[in-house]
């Protein structure tokens, strides 16, 4: 089931490599869903500011599918409507993006609660060579919201976490990843080849950023409260900030599948030290029944190793990730042979304690067996053959991938 706001590839929208040859500096980029209220009132900051910094722009108008009278609204205050028939945030900063003439980029929201007058901010850095600029509400950051401006959650708790997050994660030295006012030139964009056509957008935009090693500048703004009165804002706290969590997991394979892979497999070898030699500490005495759990943590930790190689091959393959040189080291290393090898001969070891504990068995006439002797066999020889059958299984699939990027 495919969902819009992940990253897909785009048909028929690509935007042309940049060549810089336009006179415009900058492009006011404003995304519109019927914002008849405060759509005027934008433009009319936006050009103001332009004219009085004295630097050549455009405002481009991204409409979504307006029924309110904005792209009127946006064609009698001099702005330029590109239609973008796809719907989602995300669809429509592309469609205004990739349509615009500018050298830099400015996109802001089209309810009035950012302050287009502050443009020139932006540009001042972006003409320092900066490659991203972000806006910062939160005080933390120099920024000012307003009484009002921001629910309470998203004030004291999914901003800074977000932010908190996409600074050890990502390395990125914002303090306010969600700000909907940023600027980056057109050809950092184009480098970037987002994908994402819902709310996530703008995390996206951050992520990839950082990843590629773009040269990142944050200057404050204020947040004015929401000048619509016709609709209510179009974010949902709950769900929205969901999908933004999800979005950052899927970019980061260290924190979704290898950290709580790595504590699996380590809490399970603890547990098969103190399982094995029957370990008693205390009344508690640990058997059988701590290798089962032990041995399900192994297999799932592995398991979720496995994954996170996996995915992050899978995305530089894909280019939703830059190429890493430690995961090509460990490409070259864990060659379809290898693995092949390893898995055999992991799967080997674990049959051979099966066959013991056969033996065991009909050293017993297959009749009733001591289990707690008998699966001191059974368990390791099990989780030895799924975790040599895993790799072996990981490495053609890994090879198959490894044929596409060929």
């Amino acid at each position: 089931m495919a969902i819009s706001s992940q990253p897909t590839p785009r048909r028929g929208s690509q935007a042309a490599p940049f060549s810089g040859a336009s006179d415009v500096e900058l492009s006011v980029v404003i995304p519109c869903l019927n914002e008849a209220d405060t759509l005027a009132t934008c433009i009319r900051k936006a050009r103001t500011a332009l004219t009085g910094a004295g630097i050549i722009g455009e405002v481009v108008v991204a409409d979504n599918g307006s029924t309110d009278g904005s792209i009127e609204i946006a064609e009698r205050e001099g702005a330029r409507v590109v239609r973008v028939p796809t719907k989602g945030y995300g669809s429509a900063l592309m469609g205004g993006i990739e349509n615009a003439r500018g050298r830099y980029i400015l996109m802001g929201d089209a309810d009035d609660s950012y302050d287009f007058g502050e443009l020139p901010k932006f540009v001042t850095k972006l003409r320092e060579g900066y490659d991203l600029v972000q806006g910062c509400r939160l005080p933390a950051g120099g920024g000012e919201v307003r009484s009002g401006a921001m629910p309470f959650l998203h004030r004291w708790w999914g901003n800074p976490m977000f932010s908190w997050m996409v600074q050890q994660w990502f390395g990125a030295p914002i303090h306010d990843v969600h700000c909907g006012m940023r600027a980056f030139t057109k050809e950092l964009y184009v480098r970037l080849d987002q994908r994402c056509t819902g709310m996530e957008f703008a995390s996206e935009n951050v992520i990839k950023a950082s990843i590629h090693g773009a040269k990142i500048a944050e200057v404050p703004v204020t947040l004015h409260v929401d000048g619509r009165v016709a609709h209510a804002p179009h974010l949902k706290t709950f769900r929205d900030g969901w999908r933004h969590f999800r979005f950052y997991l899927m970019f980061s394979p260290r924190w979704l599948f290898l950290l709580p892979g790595m504590l699996l497999t380590i809490a399970g070898l603890a547990g098969y030290a103190v399982a094995m030699p029957q370990m008693h500490i205390g009344k508690i005495v640990f058997d059988v029944n701590t290798l089962l759990f032990a041995s399900l943590a192994i297999v799932c930790g592995y398991q979720s190793m496995l994954f996170a190689l996996l995915t992050k091959f899978f995305a530089i393959g894909e280019g939703l990730l830059p190429t890493d040189a430690r995961v090509e080291r460990i490409g070259k290393m864990l060659t379809l042979e290898r693995g092949l090898i390893l898995g055999a001969l992991t799967s080997i070891a674990g049959l051979a304690m099966l066959g013991a504990t056969i033996l065991q068995w009909r050293a017993h006439g297959f009749g009733p067996m001591n289990y707690q002797t008998s699966l001191r066999l059974t368990i390791p020889g099990m989780t030895l053959s799924v975790l040599g059958f895993q790799t072996i299984i990981w490495s053609f699939f890994v090879s198959i991938l490894a044929l596409k990027r060929r």
